[in-house]
């Protein structure tokens, strides 16, 4: 990445001010914005986040939020309620009250004297969700966004659930937020009150996986916050960005086809980063491309950005599969529109074994997949930083029922949602079917292209679901994620279909045996022909970015993907260990310590001994004030229940000054 130290317009920050609301309560924001912004105002960008903009975003801030300072706007960081050294408490994502908190930090923001009156909002994941929330109860100011990694839909689309299937990310998630909320706000900015704040934010922690598991349908709960609900909703201009290797990516052509605001879409081949310093790469310049977004909305310069095709993405070439990329071969290719009229959805029909273009006499095929088929998915977000993606599906296409292609001839390219049409019947009233699109390589590695799961009780609608009749035959599609990719010659495309996908997801009551019906079951794929407009498309800039944070490092940490079978127990260990290590954030005498290890069991035969444990251990330290809390978060389920056991300890020093104890059991809903 290119650093940039100078630039048109020189730089001020405010460090630390509160952002007064109509209830009493301040949140804490910290502002970079040009020298001169009160005699020479300037439009606004907000990011309004739970993740502290003191420690916990601080490493990217530097890079982004002086650079948009520098080009002439107030750049503008704000800690939510409950969270940072903001106060009040926070108690799940996404409330109203999260919203009513940004309209009036907007109108807050746009009321000072640097601001001309004008905001944009940006953000990636939360800030990205929260950007369309808050664009879709239309403050005036607002007139564009940047949604990065985000959904328009929280139920079908988000970390916890995927095709009515539970996500073992909703416990995950869950749990990183137990951790996160634990966390006191900074003595040097709120003073003697830190303690007080950090025993109320204590003594009212949400056990949020419990919260959420009351939810296991499309109801009123995820429909909050969906603004797939009404896109008319939303007025005004929206920038939508994904990345293939993301768990986030299949907003962006939903948007683009349902918001009759001014859209754009990009997505590459990241994983859930900003795309500046996003892996895989190739990274790019993605603060000068949204440089251009804000001059055209927000200070009304003809940047030609809404000239040129309104949706872009990265064709994926095929790859030796690994659980780490550092780089995505492939290039840009772009659609005028979205839907477009250049895809050209090609149906191939399920034959015992293999794809073709017609379809042969049907034929009844079983699969029961072990229990722990799916351990080399990869994370169902990756993150890019370490093993994270999905490595050879070979072992994971030996517990599926596969059907393969011929040896391609020539290249096919996809750009879409391929489909799959399965006329199957279940042994068991609750079952679930995950299809994996594979390139096949010459050498017969198999690489994970999409995939899809389908709670089978879901098969016609999340909101109502309804238990299946075991032995009766049901005709079912699943829609897997969203995809560009290139099938290139002497390569061959592979359809899987198994019963488990552990640990993406957590297992059906029972082990099933399904029947998939060949003949009459077919995959429809979103064939791309090649456009020679692809070849003029420009490159975007190189990466570039303000002068990155000044950290020392004092104990180096590591990331580790474990997967371990105990051979005389037939149990499978998946593990996950992510440590930050120690380091010390410079300009402020912070040091911090993090340390996540996730640890996922299940034996081959049996979905009730699937058991996941997820522990944390944040620390942070100045001089004599070290604080530290310990979380851990055990879930399992009996046929019938749910079962959460969940532990919270905080620390001064080697003192333990706070305990939480959680026992919980929520009854399954057809899950």
């Amino acid at each position: 990445m290119e650093v940039i130290t100078r630039f048109p317009r020189p730089v001020r920050e405010i460090v630390n001010t509160e952002i007064p609301l109509s209830d009493g309560t301040r949140l804490a924001a910290r502002i970079w914005l040009p020298e001169d912004a009160e005699s020479n105002p300037v439009p606004a960008i907000l990011e309004y986040l739970p993740y502290r903009k003191r420690d916990g975003t601080s490493e990217r801030d530097a890079l982004t939020h002086p650079y948009y300072a520098g080009h002439g706007y107030a750049s503008v960081r704000v800690d939510m309620r409950g969270s940072g050294e903001s106060d009040g408490l926070l108690l799940d994502e996404y409330l109203k009250q999260e919203q009513d908190d940004a309209l009036e930090v907007i109108d807050w923001i746009a009321a000072q004297p640097w601001c001309t009156g004008k905001l944009g909002i940006i953000g990636i994941s939360w800030g990205g969700f929260n950007g369309l929330q808050i664009a879709a109860r239309r403050p005036k100011p607002l007139k564009a966004i940047v949604t990065i990694a985000s959904t328009d839909d929280r139920y079908a689309d988000d970390i916890h659930h995927m095709g009515g299937c539970l996500l073992n990310d909703n416990l995950s998630w869950a749990s990183t937020m137990f951790a996160y909320m634990s966390r006191p706000p900074d003595p040097a900015l709120v003073g003697e009150r830190w303690r007080e704040m950090w025993m109320h934010r204590l003594e009212n922690t949400p056990l949020l996986i419990a919260n959420w598991l009351q939810h296991q349908r499309r109801d009123a709960f995820w429909k909050h916050g969906s603004v797939c609900e009404n896109y008319a909703d939303i007025e005004c201009a929206v920038y939508a960005v994904g990345g293939w290797a993301d768990g986030y990516s299949n907003a962006v052509p939903r948007l683009l086809a349902g918001l009759k605001a001014p859209c754009k879409g990009l997505i590459g081949p990241w994983a859930h980063k900003y795309p500046h310093f996003a892996k895989p790469g190739p990274a790019i310049g993605f603060l000068q491309e949204t440089l251009r977004w804000w001059d055209q909305w927000l200070k009304g310069k003809d940047t030609g950005i809404m000239d040129e095709p309104r949706y872009r993405v990265w064709m994926e070439d095929p790859v030796m599969p690994a659980a780490y990329l550092p780089h995505r071969p492939g290039r840009w290719v772009a659609e005028p529109s979205w839907p477009s009229k250049n895809i050209r959805p090609t149906r191939l029909a399920l034959n015992p074994g293999r794809l073709g273009n017609d379809a042969e006499a049907e034929m009844a095929l079983t699969i029961s997949s072990p229990q722990d088929t799916g351990l080399y998915a990869g994370a169902w977000c990756p993150y890019g930083l370490g093993p994270d993606l999905a490595s050879d599906q070979r072992e994971e296409d030996g517990g599926s029922l596969c059907f393969d292609g011929p040896v391609l001839k020539e290249a096919i390219e996809i750009l879409g949602a391929p489909m799959v049409e399965i006329d199957l019947a279940s042994d068991k009233p609750v079952a679930m079917i995950c299809a994996r699109l594979c390139d096949i390589h010459p050498d017969g590695a198999s690489e994970r292209v999409s995939y899809g799961l389908l709670n089978l009780t879901h098969r016609e609608s999340h909101e109502h679901p309804s238990a299946l009749q075991p032995g009766r035959r049901y005709r079912v599609r699943v829609q897997l994620n969203d995809i560009a990719h290139s099938f290139k010659p002497g390569h061959r495309i592979r359809l899987a279909l198994s019963t488990s996908y552990w640990p993406i997801s957590f297992p059906m009551p029972e082990p099933v045996l399904m029947t998939v019906f060949t003949g009459a079951s077919t995959l429809e794929l979103p064939v791309r022909p090649a456009r020679k407009e692809d070849a003029e498309l420009g490159d975007f800039p190189p990466p570039a970015g303000a002068p990155p944070l000044a950290q020392t490092v004092l104990r180096r940490g590591g990331t580790r993907r474990l997967v371990e079978r105990n051979l005389a127990t037939d149990e499978s260990v998946f593990t996950r260990h992510e440590d930050t290590g120690t380091y010390r954030i410079d300009a402020i005498d912070l040091t911090i310590d993090q340390v996540k290890t996730g640890t996922y069991r299940i034996k081959t035969d049996d979905p009730l001994s699937a058991d996941i444990t997820i522990k944390w251990t944040q620390a942070l330290a100045r001089g004599d004030w070290q604080v530290r809390t310990e979380t851990e978060t055990r879930f399992r389920a009996t046929k019938n229940e749910f079962l959460i056991d969940a532990t919270l300890d905080a620390y001064e020093g080697e003192r333990r000054v706070y305990t939480q104890l959680w026992d919980r059991r929520i009854k399954r809903d057809l899950v």
